[in-house]
Order: structure tokens, then C-alpha cells, then sequence
């Protein structure tokens, strides 16, 4: 985990799941909302390992999970991380152990030290990877968001 004090100076944060479609448009929705809730000025933004959802909208589930508890999904589009993601954001959270391979594989190797998981910032879930929802049903969205919201408040206690 990235140190307090190196917390304070984070000004924005790229949320990273394996299609962008379900956990890490989630992420972008709720850490967003929080953010904007303390009047702290983040740039977020999500994507994803795979580029096979490239340009679609967040999962009707998720955006209905998400949505039901204030959350918007509006201008989230899929997208596929790209090398300048690396430079270009301050702190990059995977979803899980699989997608922290998978962006290791293609990090700059100097620039490593910015890909955590997201939920070491949990403080109610011993779970460190957040499930991926997609062939199951709508619990497992609100499994997520759950997850979603108690890292997002965890990060953002540490960022202020």
C-alpha cells in the first residue's frame, strides 16, 4: 500500500477491472460520487486488461445496483488501459490478483509502484479482491458495490 503522506499528494486514480463493464465502472461511479461528497478534486477514470467491451456502457446491472443507491453511470464508457495510463495517473486499482498480472505485464517496469488492489483499503472486508459479478446475479452486483463503497471510504479517509 502506498503510504499515507503519498496519499495526500494523489490527484487522480485509475480503477481497473478485466472488460470495464461491471466492477470498475462501479468503482468510477461511487469513488466519483464520494469524492465529490468531501469536495475533493480527483481525476477518476476505469478501464480495462481486455479491450471486448471497447465503448459500451457499464452493465445494465450494475448500473441498476449502482443507480438504485445514487450513483451515476453517465459518460462511462469500456475501455482497454493504455501505456500512457501508467504515466498519466497517480494510483491504479485492480479489482483483483489476476488484473495486477495482468497490468504488470505491461507497466513500465519504474512505474509499478503505482498498481494496488483496490480493497487493501477496505476496512470492513477481509476479502482483498473484489468478484467479478458478470455471470451471476443482481447479489453479486450488490456484493461489489458494498465492496466498492467500503474501499472508497477507506481511500478517501487516508487521501484527506
Amino acid at each position: 500500500m502506498i503510504d499515507t503522506e503519498e496519499l495526500k499528494n494523489i490527484k487522480s486514480i485509475l480503477f481497473v477491472c478485466m472488460g470495464n463493464i461491471c466492477r470498475s465502472p462501479s468503482a468510477e461511479a461511487v469513488f466519483r460520487h464520494k469524492a465529490e461528497q468531501r469536495s475533493i478534486n480527483l481525476f477518476i477514470d476505469s478501464a480495462g486488461t481486455t479491450g471486448s467491451h471497447a465503448k459500451q456502457k457499464p452493465d445494465a446491472r450494475a448500473q441498476k445496483v449502482g443507480s438504485a443507491r445514487g450513483y451515476s453511470f453517465d459518460n462511462i464508457k469500456a475501455r482497454k488501459v493504455t501505456i500512457e495510463d501508467f504515466e498519466n495517473f497517480d494510483l491504479i486499482l485492480a479489482m483483483d490478483k489476476h488484473n495486477v498480472s495482468e497490468l504488470l505485464t505491461i507497466c513500465p517496469s519504474h512505474l509499478t509502484g503505482k498498481i494496488k488492489l483496490f480493497l487493501d483499503y477496505a476496512n470492513n472486508f477481509e476479502e482483498n479482491e473484489v468478484p467479478d459479478p458478470y455471470y451471476g446475479g443482481a447479489g453479486g452486483f450488490k456484493l461489489v458495490l458494498d465492496m466498492v463503497e467500503d474501499a472508497s471510504d477507506g481511500l478517501l479517509s487516508k487521501i484527506t
